[in-house]
C-alpha cells in the first residue's frame, strides 16, 4: 500500500494549520504549530509570492494531505466527482468523508486517520457484520460499523474515544458498545475539512 512515509508534523507546518495527522500530539504544546508556526526549510520565514496557482496548489496539497492520501489517489477522487451530477466540489469532499478510514476517525474510534487506516488494514472493523480491511471503502448511509468481537485493539479504540466530544451530525456513534452508523449522506455545511474546494476544481480543470 503506498503512503507518505515523511514527518507528519513538518506537513501542518507547510499548509500552515493543524492537520491534526498526529492524535493526541496534536491536541499539546507539543505540536509543531504551537511551537513553529512558519513554513518548514532554509526559507520558511522568508517571503512567499503569491499567486492564484499558489493558492490552488496549497488548497489541494493541504486537502489531499488532511485524507491521507497521495496525488495518484486524489486526483482518482476529484474525476470520478467532476463526473457525478451536482457540484464537483461537494461530490469531491463526500467522497473523501464516506471513507471508511475517515469515517472511523470521525466516530472517534482512532486517534488520527492514520490510526484509523491501520486499524482498517488489520481487520478490526466490520461492517453490517462483515469484515472490511479497505480504507478506501465507500461507507453507505444505514451501514452500521462494528469492532470485530474478537479484536486485541479494543482498548486502543475506547482510549481514542476519550478524546472525542462530539460526532458529525451525519454519523451516530455508541462509544460504550463500539458501534457506529452512517445516518446519511453528508451536506457541504455538515463537513468541517478547512479547505477551499472551488480553489481545487479551478487547479483540475485547466
Amino acid at each position: 500500500m503506498a503512503r507518505d512515509l515523511g514527518p507528519k508534523c513538518r506537513l501542518c507546518r507547510r499548509e500552515g494549520m493543524k492537520l491534526f495527522l498526529k492524535g493526541e500530539r496534536c491536541l499539546t504544546e507539543k505540536c509543531a504549530i504551537e511551537r513553529r508556526s512558519y513554513p518548514p526549510g532554509e526559507h520558511g520565514r522568508g517571503r512567499i509570492k503569491q499567486s492564484e496557482y499558489l493558492l490552488q496548489l496549497r488548497e489541494k496539497q493541504k486537502a489531499r494531505r488532511y485524507y491521507g492520501l497521495l496525488e495518484k489517489q486524489f486526483r482518482t477522487y476529484y474525476e470520478k466527482a467532476a463526473k457525478r451530477t451536482g457540484i464537483t466540489g461537494d461530490n469531491l469532499l463526500r467522497s473523501l468523508e464516506l471513507r471508511l478510514d475517515n469515517v472511523i476517525y470521525r466516530l472517534g474510534f482512532a486517534a488520527s486517520r492514520a490510526q484509523a487506516r491501520q486499524l482498517v488494514r488489520h481487520g478490526h472493523f466490520q461492517i453490517n457484520g462483515r469484515r472490511v480491511n479497505i480504507p478506501s471503502y465507500q461507507v453507505k448511509p444505514d451501514e452500521i460499523i462494528t469492532v470485530a468481537s474478537n479484536s486485541s485493539a479494543q482498548q486502543t479504540i475506547r482510549d481514542a474515544t476519550d478524546l472525542v466530544s462530539s460526532v458529525a451530525p451525519w454519523l451516530q456513534a455508541d462509544h460504550d458498545g463500539l458501534t457506529g452508523k452512517v445516518l446519511k449522506q453528508p451536506e457541504r455545511a455538515e463537513i468541517d475539512t478547512p479547505v477551499q474546494e472551488q480553489l481545487i476544481v479551478e487547479l483540475y480543470s485547466k
